[in-house]
């Protein structure tokens, strides 16, 4: 798959459907639940918002990360929750409704967060004169399109033929998640040093995926939240939008390099979310 194609037609079509997909499934109710029910969505939020980002630039500095790769890392760590996270909150019993509020406010929440923190992290991990820049205002019209537009088509499509919704959700994810794949591939068949990236960036992207994971777990459970809402908060705290962050990275920074974490990270994400799967899908749901 070539640069040009990847970049103007297989990102976009692949982040459209993913967030599409995700539109299919939400209705206004989802919203009001925040209003309503504030105290796990608060925490969900928080985790996602603020320790994630917090964290991730914490293990930049730990895992001494070349800038390329510590900036993809928050990149990584700016994007929210997805289709994919609602699926194994799904299958691992837990509350599907708060996992797609979660992903739902943080989807939107990230037109704003994502600009200002990469831009700060390029700042900080490339310096003033990064070759890349990535323009506040212009960013966030694009996020404002390509991630707003797709969910409110969703949402419309769900109110007026819900049925219909219905029956296209699978089939969204599953195109979603193998455009996923092709999309990785991509990435990884650029990429001239594969090896050493992965070897610089894997420890960092899988350390972030399974301790923000065992993190939202244990401040669930400190706040006294029900185990349903625990494993969703660690779900969606630990593993996020990968097609978002390859879209960003190689489409927005035009960067393979920037993208590798997310590519490192979006393979193992799918082996944690097994193993929640397991773990938590086959026991009786309780309190």
């Amino acid at each position: 798959m070539s640069s040009e194609l990847l970049k103007q037609i297989a990102l976009p079509i692949a982040l459209f459907v993913v967030l599409f997909g995700m539109g299919l499934s939400l209705v206004p109710t989802d919203f009001r639940r925040v209003v309503l029910q504030p105290k796990a969505k608060i925490i969900g939020l928080g985790c996602q918002l603020f320790l994630l980002p917090a964290f991730a630039f914490a293990l930049a500095l730990i895992f001494r990360l070349p800038g390329e790769l510590a900036v993809g890392l928050m990149v990584l760590a700016a994007c929210p929750g997805g289709a994919t996270s609602n699926v194994i909150t799904h299958l691992s019993k837990g509350d599907t409704a708060l996992s797609v509020t979660l992903t739902a406010v943080s989807s939107m929440a990230c037109v704003f967060t994502i600009p200002w923190i990469v831009g700060w992290s390029m700042d900080w991990f490339l310096g003033s004169g990064a070759a890349v820049a990535l323009p506040f205002w212009k960013t966030l019209a694009q996020l404002a399109f390509v991630t707003i537009l797709p969910i409110l088509c969703g949402m419309a499509l769900r109110h007026a033929r819900p049925t219909l919704a219905v029956r296209l959700e699978r089939p969204a994810n599953i195109f979603a998640l193998v455009f996923l794949a092709l999309i990785i591939a991509a990435a990884i068949a650029r990429e001239k040093d594969l090896a050493h990236q992965f070897a610089v960036a894997g420890p960092a992207a899988i350390t972030l995926n399974l301790v923000m994971m065992a993190l939202g777990f244990g401040i669930a459970r400190l706040a006294g939240l029900p185990r349903s809402q625990r494993v969703t908060i660690a779900i969606e705290t630990g593993i996020q939008n990968g097609t978002l962050a390859l879209a960003i990275t190689l489409g927005l920074l035009e960067s393979p390099s920037i993208a590798m974490p997310a590519v490192v990270y979006s393979l193992f994400m799918f082996l944690s979310g097994a193993v929640m799967i397991g773990w938590f899908g086959r026991r009786p749901a309780s309190s």
